[in-house]
């Protein structure tokens, strides 16, 4: 076929039933984001830079940077770099526990950065109106439908429900059950993505038909061919199936860890010795539990860096979604929304 004959093939695709309703279902979330298709990237620490960040918004996406455990001399440095890459709208991922979550808000709002996600509960006091006093919108991680509702009167521009299919830190509802739990309630007073677990496009349309206004992907995005993931990173998510992405297991009561999805290795029991260490400097007083959570933290995005950026996938943390089954090769960003758009629209006209 000649290129002129795939374009206009394209183009009668990209004018169906199907992608119209599509395009109608997410309008809202297109609208909020200032993109074009309502899917938002997950926040991976080291995978959620610059480079696919900015490919996300590029490809219609909206990428978002995850700062995790980063420094504000760090992050303002990853922002104009992002910003180099793209001048489509980005967000960027804060993290409630960071100790200096106060001067990451600043850099955001230095840099003029149009959506702010903020993960692992409830901010500290103040947080929310500092950052929506910058002209940024904030979209809330939302486990549980009173926090939800909690949310919503503190402020909070839109929310995020993540089931725990999802990749990293997760919580104990599946995202099936969270959908149900939460959309119902809140969807027309507030914009909701859904996350977690969502590989194909079939996905996307039944949240959106249940009244989501967007998804968020992670998983199905590390294999992107702008993502710096190590290459033995990207073969171990290759040849990975849903069942090899296991939660972690909490070891001490006295210390209540969030269970964080990996895939399976030898990682996954040397976190349980890191448990047991931490556990004692709690009963020697040595340590407070805000800071006992702090280097639990700090063990993970040690233990990830090691496997993203040093591919070293025994003893690296290689955290994964069960969706990790739906990743079969590597391939552009570009493609990988539009193979997910199209099927989400084909979905939706085959429901007539």
């Amino acid at each position: 076929m000649s290129g002129e004959g795939m374009i206009a093939e394209q183009r009668a695709v990209h004018q169906s039933v199907g992608h119209a309703r599509l395009k109608e279902l997410m309008h809202r979330g297109t609208e909020f984001l200032g993109c074009d298709v309502a899917i938002l990237g997950g926040a991976m620490s080291w995978v959620s830079e610059r480079n696919l960040v900015s490919a996300i918004s590029n490809a219609g996406g909206f990428g978002v940077i995850a700062c995790g455990a980063m420094m504000p001399e760090l992050l303002d440095k990853e922002i104009a770099e992002t910003k180099a890459r793209t001048t489509r709208p980005f967000g960027v991922n804060l993290i409630t526990m960071h100790p200096q979550l106060s001067e990451l808000i600043d850099v955001c709002a230095k840099h003029g950065v149009s959506h702010v996600v903020l993960a692992g509960g409830l901010p500290p006091g103040g947080a929310i109106d500092r950052i929506k006093a910058s002209g940024a919108k904030l979209i809330a991680f939302s486990p549980a439908l009173s926090l939800a509702k909690k949310l919503i009167r503190s402020g909070a521009d839109a929310l995020v429900i993540e089931g725990m299919e999802a990749g990293g830190h997760i919580g104990p509802v599946s995202t099936s059950v969270l959908a149900q739990e939460i959309l119902p309630h809140v969807s027309q007073q507030i914009p909701v993505f859904v996350a977690g677990g969502i590989g194909r496009g079939e996905a996307v349309a039944a949240y959106l038909e249940m009244g989501a206004v967007g998804v968020q992907i992670g998983t199905r995005l590390v294999c992107a061919t702008e993502s710096i993931a190590h290459a033995n990173f990207k073969k171990a998510f290759i040849r990975a199936s849903a069942r090899d992405a296991i939660p972690s297991v909490q070891i001490d009561p006295r210390l209540p860890v969030i269970p964080v999805r990996a895939l399976k290795n030898r990682e996954m029991e040397n976190f349980a010795a890191k448990q047991r260490e931490v556990a004692q400097l709690l009963d020697d007083g040595a340590i407070e539990m805000m800071e006992a959570q702090l280097q639990i933290e700090h063990y993970w995005a040690g233990a990830l860096r090691r496997a993203v950026i040093d591919g070293d996938v025994e003893s690296g943390s290689v955290m994964a979604g069960q969706s990790v089954g739906m990743v079969t090769r590597e391939e552009p960003v570009a493609d990988i929304l539009r193979e997910l758009v199209d099927e989400a629209a084909a979905a939706l006209e085959s429901r007539g």
